[in-house]
């Protein structure tokens, strides 16, 4: 849903951080460039204490506790300013985005959201597997350094560690739904998924997904190399390089933040003597990991995320082949054992002939009882309401290869990708109402993760029969990962 160009931006962002780095290398007069948290000592005192050849070490000052709550203020103009380059930079190098711009907005939209369904949308490795894992990465740092309790986490054994990173990849997966089908989105702005082949989800999965362990990764170069590095040299250029280089992600969240590319909220600057002073060091890691908010409050979770696999067999007579995917629910608490559940999940549909492919959407929205956990254990049953669209499409692969040879030797068709791709394709697809009802048992980790070890449900669709195959009736499924939030 992206151009390759989006690398040129990455490239260009590196340019200017070497040229302000180059800038800063060069005046003997600039500031240090510390960028401290408030616990942290200032800057020019700091770094003279480090310089001048006395027998008395700097003394780190005590650390402060963090805040608690999320700085949502910074946090809404940080997302919207990337929000906005993002898409600035989509029409300024993408034709298929500017020749969306002819649509009428609403139809245009409604047209490229309802279109969505299948994994792939077309677009190179590079771009699905690095450029969007690297979107979820900074929009989870974003997170990270706005959520005042967790902002200083490094990477470890440390529970704090992984519940921040949790609520960054919760920020990640909003953000990137924002980014496809928002209101400022792909599908608003330019209507790309309305286009054949870019209708795949695999962006929605993959973007906070292996954005978080983009992240991590990130994190884990940071605790063991560049500390590392920082302990044995304190040149400038070295420690800049590096911080800057080797954690993109972070490096793009801290200019979006107007910071510089190299800043670290769990640690001195670039320029501080203090990076090797071990002891003023090991300070900071008892900071990082002493901090435990408050007890959770009772009851269920006021929001919970879940991430799931999925298994569906059909029903009845002429019925079609199962149906192998996945999905994410959303689940907001109304009352102590009640929540609000919404439910989004898609499947691509075995079974079928040579050269005929197709896929199941299913979103639905309703009711879910969850009662207290005994212990490790909570069951819950639930009620859904929605719809589910159902596609196939049947491709003639000789004439594909003849059309793909006409343009490769030279051939400039007269019609857009939609057009094209008929000529060799035929397309099938149904949208009806969907009930939905099951029950499952969930296994509770901790006050932040549970697992859904088994959920069975039966769902009935008014859907029309494709190809002479009946999709009706359903038996599902689904088990993953429950992510808790608003308990810790």
């Amino acid at each position: 849903m992206t151009s390759p160009g989006r690398i040129l931006i990455g490239i260009l962002l590196a340019a200017c951080q070497l040229a302000v780095a180059m800038s800063v290398a060069a005046s003997p007069q600039s500031s240090d460039l510390l960028l401290y948290p408030k616990s942290f000592p200032d800057s020019e005192s700091s770094s003279l204490a480090y310089r001048a050849p006395s027998l008395i070490k700097p003394v780190a000052k005590p650390a402060e506790q963090p805040g608690r709550g999320v700085d949502w203020r910074n946090l809404f103009k940080q997302s919207m300013f990337f929000l906005m380059m993002e898409n600035a930079f989509r029409c300024a190098t993408e034709e298929g985005t500017r020749e969306g711009f002819s649509n009428p907005f609403f139809r245009g939209y409604f047209n490229s959201v309802g279109n969505l369904h299948g994994w792939n949308d077309q677009d190179p490795f590079i771009v699905n597997y690095v450029g969007h894992p690297m979107q979820g990465a900074v929009t989870g740092y974003l997170w990270t350094q706005n959520d005042r309790a967790y902002r200083d986490i490094q990477f470890g054994k440390n529970r704090r560690y992984w519940k921040g990173k949790l609520r960054g990849a919760a920020f990640s997966y909003v953000y990137s739904a924002l980014f496809e089908i928002g209101p400022m989105s792909e599908a608003s702005i330019g209507n790309i998924q309305g286009e054949y082949p870019q209708q795949g989800f695999v962006d929605h999965i993959v973007t906070p997904a292996i954005g978080l362990g983009w992240s991590i990764t990130e994190d884990a170069l940071d605790q063991y190399f560049i500390r590392w590095l920082e302990t044995r040299t304190n040149k400038t250029w070295p420690i800049l390089l590096v911080r800057s280089g080797l954690n993109p992600s972070r490096s793009m969240a801290n200019v979006l933040a107007h910071k510089f590319p190299w800043h670290r909220d769990n640690r001195p600057g670039v320029r501080s003597g203090l990076l090797q002073d071990s002891t003023y060091m090991n300070s900071l890691s008892i900071r990082n990991t002493g901090y435990e908010p408050a007890s959770p409050p009772h009851g269920v979770a006021p929001f919970e995320f879940n991430l799931t696999a999925k298994y569906k067999t059909y029903l009845g007579g002429e019925h079609g082949e199962p149906c192998v995917g996945g999905g994410g629910s959303a689940g907001l608490r109304m009352a102590s054992t009640w929540q609000f559940v919404i439910d989004v999940s898609g499947c691509k549909l075995l079974g079928l002939e040579a050269n005929l492919s197709g896929d199941s959407l299913t979103y639905l929205a309703g009711v879910r009882w969850v009662p207290q956990p005994s212990k490790h254990w909570a069951p819950h049953a639930e009620v859904l309401v929605g719809g589910t669209k159902l596609t196939q499409e049947l491709v003639n692969p000789e004439l594909e290869k003849a059309i793909e040879a006409s343009i490769k030797a030279g051939f400039k068709p007269t019609v857009d990708n939609n057009a094209l791709h008929a000529q060799y394709s035929k397309n099938w697809e149904t949208n009806g109402l969907t009930i939905q009802a099951g029950s499952g048992l969930d296994l509770k980790f901790n006050n932040a993760l549970s697992f859904r070890i088994a959920n069975l449900e039966y769902s009935h669709s008014w859907n029309n029969d494709i190809n002479g195959r009946s999709y009706g009736n359903g038996l599902q499924f689904t088990s993953g990962l429950i992510l808790h939030m608003g308990t810790w």
